[in-house]
Formats: structure tokens, sequence, C-alpha cells
């Protein structure tokens, strides 16, 4: 799973590409919660929150937890 941008601001929306997301229930940017909608199987729109720091991108499907490979960065 990645994300487009690898890099963003608080309060950016950013894409997350992977397969299998119909039915993602949580999204997290290094522990944050985020809001975000699934816009299909393999698309994900969702904001960084505020509080997010640079780390991973974690993603809970029905089938199990992906991670974002490389780290998010959050930008100042």
């Amino acid at each position: 799973m990645k994300t487009v941008p690898f890099a963003a601001k608080i309060g950016a929306r950013v894409i997350i590409l992977g397969n299998g997301l119909t039915g993602t229930t949580s999204v997290t940017f290094n522990g944050v919660p985020a809001d975000f909608t699934v816009e299909s199987d393999t698309y994900i729109k969702a904001t960084v929150p505020a509080g997010a720091t640079t780390g991973t991108v974690s993603v809970v499907t029905p089938s199990g937890t992906l991670n974002s490979n490389p780290l998010f960065q959050v930008l100042k």
C-alpha cells in the first residue's frame, strides 16, 4: 500500500492506493485516526489529521491491516 503524495501538511487530502480496500474500518497516520472515504477496492481518499507525525499510515481492512511503504512524512 502506498500514499500519493508520500509527504503532505496537516489537513491535506491524500490518496491511498492498495488492494482489498473495500470495507476499510480505520485509517491512521502514525496512530492518529483520520477522516477517510473508500472510493473503490484500490483507492481511498484521506485527510492528514491534526496531531499526525511522520510515520506509518495504517489501513484496517476486513482481511487485515495494511501499512504504508515508504513512511509518510508530515510537513510543517
